[in-house]
């Protein structure tokens, strides 16, 4: 028997971490994926960032570096310097939700390269926190944790910015609050949000109506990479569009503890009403998207992506057979992020083209899917 030119077999790959956002765990993971802070901050008499100097950017970064690395935000810290990283490990750190794509591709050079210093700190081996440097602001400082869990995020986040800000001045008006570079971030400069799996609303044909009233509250609703992207997998991120005005505990309070719990709330009878009314189709969509998953040759990410989801969905509401509910989950999750084109690469080995990486991704999952 012969195979196609970009056909290998299969071989083991070493265990993948998991990153926090994708263990599973927590208040309501059934449709709650993660939940994010995050805090912006700049230097005191500094240019913003969009604004300064390549040499007054190499001056932030030292700054931060210097302060993040020494400060105690975390017992173990990895620090990378985007601007001299290879493509494929800032992809990576984009893929594991440690870096935005704004701060991988950095501000172009005269030659088209992006030069520009930049770095990302993130706590290991949990991943829960990570700081950018030389984004949009001098410093984007992030927790994460599995779950609906804003507040345990959030008191992460506020404990590293007390120990940053304890040995830099951040710029700061005693009228407006904390300065940033986006005005709908000045004041606290924080934003919250929370990753939800929202398949059946989507299949109900209810999503748009979670749009339109996540819209009416002055909410943001995005994809899985956040502002610009599309939510393929049925991921969508929800979170406050502005901070002027408004305290945090008023934000932490709107999201945890009303409009979250309202829309897992929607997602859960979405799922019972598919259950009790459309189980045949139901069944048959999630045993189509096993069969295609683990029988396909060639795959796209988003076909993965989409194919996981449906197989999620088929075993909360109990349509798919299953010998440990949340072990299948717990790797259905990490398959979400296995199929993301630089990991896929990490785990083959080797670079490869679009075409290698549909024959690799379908591979993978033939692979893997229910097997670790």
């Amino acid at each position: 028997m012969t195979h196609g030119p970009y056909y290998e077999p299969p071989r083991p790959a070493a265990p993948e971490p998991v990153p926090e956002w994708l263990k599973g765990e927590g208040e309501a993971s059934d449709v709650v994926l993660s939940s994010r802070v995050r805090l912006a901050r700049n230097l005191a008499g500094v240019l913003f960032a969009p604004k300064s100097s390549k040499r007054d950017r190499q001056r932030s970064l030292e700054v931060c570096r210097d302060r993040i690395l020494t400060c105690g935000i975390a017992d173990r810290v990895a620090w990378e310097e985007l601007h001299e990283a290879p493509s494929l490990k800032r992809a990576l750190l984009v893929e594991r939700h440690l870096i935005s794509k704004q701060l991988s591709r950095g501000r172009q050079g005269p030659m088209g390269v992006a030069d520009d210093p930049r770095g990302v700190a993130y706590s290991l081996p949990d991943e829960r926190l990570a700081i950018m440097v030389n984004e949009e602001d001098h410093l984007r400082i992030q927790g994460i944790r599995s779950g609906l869990a804003l507040v345990a995020a959030w008191r992460e986040v506020d404990a590293a910015d007390d120990r940053i800000e304890a040995g830099v001045d951040y710029a700061f008006s005693p009228r407006f609050g904390y300065l940033t570079a986006c005005p709908t971030n000045v004041g606290t400069g924080v934003r919250m949000s929370a990753m939800l799996h929202l398949p059946a609303l989507r299949l109900t044909g209810d999503i748009e109506k979670v749009k339109r009233a996540a819209n009416d509250m002055n909410l943001a609703v995005r994809g899985f990479y956040g502002e610009g992207s599309e939510a393929v997998g049925d991921l969508y991120q929800i979170s406050n569009q502005t901070t002027f005005g408004r305290t945090e505990k008023s934000i932490l309070q709107a999201l945890e503890s009303e409009i979250l719990p309202r829309v897992i709330e929607y997602e859960r009878i979405a799922r019972r009403e598919l259950l009790a009314k459309r189980r045949i189709p139901l069944e048959d969509q999630a045993w189509r998207a096993w069969g295609t998953l683990t029988n396909a040759r060639l795959l796209t990410t988003e076909e993965a992506m989409q194919g996981l989801s449906m197989i999620r969905l088929g075993l909360l509401a109990g349509v798919l057979p299953t010998r440990d509910a949340a072990s299948d989950l717990r790797i259905v999750n990490l398959l979400w992020l296995l199929v993301q084109p630089a990991h896929l690469q990490k785990v083959a080995g080797r670079e490869m083209d679009q075409e290698q990486r549909r024959v690799a991704r379908a591979s993978l999952l033939r692979q893997r899917l229910f097997r670790g």
